[in-house]
């Protein structure tokens, strides 16, 4: 791979010529394999691993697996995500208090695709809290729908808009991170496109758009409230300089946030610009890519609206009662749950979440909250894919059927699979414990239920 020429300059220029050399070196090596376990699934992982110093569910994999090929992939069970990026999670919970302090509160995710750190902040905050997760572009926010469905928490919003209007729900988070689209330069070593593309006007260019990201976010902090800035490239200019922009524009609405500790032997660099405290990830001084995180406070003396906005527009509504005691048999804790209908689906969240969802829906482009529940139809329930994934699943609505590992990949192809291992009607389809998603048996013929836009096609 051939670093582009201007980069390097930029990083001597920037970190001298010894720590340029350093980091060009790193990037021409190979990168490393980490895994986030989901704690409502998977307790411990299966393969040779090293933990990550600052993820207590984190890890390093000696070797590279065939993800594709894993079912539990498929289950939600885990999340492939870079170690570095998983700092973001460590920042939240140390500045909150603790990972228990998290729980219940409602986060906002403002560059949220693919879902690494979403679902990370949706496991901090646990069923009770509320995850927000904004995705502008609409193909990459179907991704991250798809990876908030296997996430199976229930407790995540998608939205697929332009930052400005979630300015408009002032003040009505307690955490907003921004990870800004960036120049890419930490991803180098894993994309060469990332290399091709590279330019100073493309840096100037993303350091505009994150700025302006970066202050919409803000607006829809609370007092108070936590303020996590990152991305994945190494230049001054769309790190320290954006949070120093902050610091000078916003300078009475920001103060710092509580200390968070690193140890040395991490090998992340600490600093501080203005009020933000600063961490750089470099791979030349530790497993993993490249990455900047800054975080700050905003000002508890300052006065934000913090209420739910009325919708414009009516998108969601309350299931009829029959329907309901239909879904409630599906979960676990159906007295938490409310139930309600957008488009032709039904789906549940809990009761706390509901007012969030309906100003949300109503006001912003949402594609996907709560667990999607399925159809009814004659009185019962087809049920969507994601609510095989959902953790709030109550097995013992559906017959449940513990397959092979060659059954369970011929299902996730979509291709026919035995009538014989399944009980007639709805079945849902397990392997190791972690469902997978349903399937119904009609005498000697079985309908595979998964979803096409889901299915393994090597």
């Amino acid at each position: 791979m051939q670093l582009p020429e201007k980069f390097v300059a930029r990083m001597q220029r920037e970190l001298g010529e010894s720590e340029a050399e350093q980091l060009c070196a790193a990037l021409g090596g190979e990168p490393s394999t980490s895994v986030r376990l989901n704690p409502s699934k998977m307790t411990a992982p299966r393969w040779d691993t090293t933990p990550i110093e600052w993820s207590s569910r984190g890890y390093r994999i000696s070797s590279r697996p065939n993800f594709t090929l894993d079912t539990d992939f498929h289950a939600g069970a885990y999340y492939v995500q870079e170690a570095s990026s998983q700092f973001a999670g460590y920042v939240v919970e140390s500045v909150v208090g603790s990972e228990g302090a998290c729980r219940g509160l409602r986060v906002l995710d403002m560059c949220a695709a693919p879902g690494g750190k979403s679902t990370h902040y949706a496991s901090l905050v646990g069923a009770e809290g509320l995850v927000v997760a904004n995705e502008i572009n609409r193909s990459r926010a179907a991704v991250l729908a798809d990876n908030a469905r296997k996430w199976g928490l229930g407790n995540m919003v998608v939205t697929c808009n332009d930052s400005s209007r979630l300015a408009e729900f002032e003040g009505l988070f307690d955490v907003v991170a921004v990870d800004a689209p960036c120049s890419g330069e930490g991803m180098f070593r894993k994309s060469d496109d990332a290399c091709e593309q590279w330019s100073e006007a493309n840096v100037a260019m993303c350091a505009s758009r994150q700025y302006e990201i970066l202050q919409n976010a803000f607006r829809a902090l609370k007092a108070g409230g936590v303020l996590l800035y990152s991305t994945c490239t190494f230049n001054r200019t769309e790190d320290e300089d954006i949070v120093k922009r902050m610091c000078e524009e916003y300078a009475d609405e920001l103060v710092e946030a509580e200390k968070v500790a690193v140890d040395d032997e991490w090998g992340v660099v600490v600093g501080r610009e203005g009020v933000f405290q600063t961490f750089r990830f470099f791979p030349h001084k530790v497993v993993g890519e490249g990455m900047f995180m800054a975080v700050a406070r905003k000002s508890a003396d300052i006065r934000t609206s913090g209420r739910l906005l009325k919708p414009s527009r009516k998108v969601v509504s309350a299931v009829d009662k029959r329907s309901a005691e239909e879904l409630k048999k599906w979960v676990a804790e159906p007295d938490e749950m409310t139930f309600f209908e957008a488009g032709s689906t039904l789906y549940g969240c809990r009761k706390s979440h509901y007012d969030e969802i309906e100003s949300l829906s109503g006001r912003l482009a949402v594609i996907y909250s709560g667990v999607a529940m399925g159809q009814i139809f004659k009185g019962r329930l087809k049920p969507d894919a994601a609510l095989a994934t959902y953790a709030g699943l109550r097995r013992d609505a559906v017959a449940c059927s513990e397959v092979d590992e060659d059954t369970a990949l011929r299902f996730l192809r979509k291709q026919d699979v035995a009538a014989d291992k399944f009980e007639e009607g709805v079945n849902l389809v397990e392997h190791r414990g972690q469902a997978l998603g349903f399937v119904k048996r009609i005498g000697a013929r079985v309908n595979n239920m998964y979803p096409n836009s889901l299915r393994i096609l090597k």
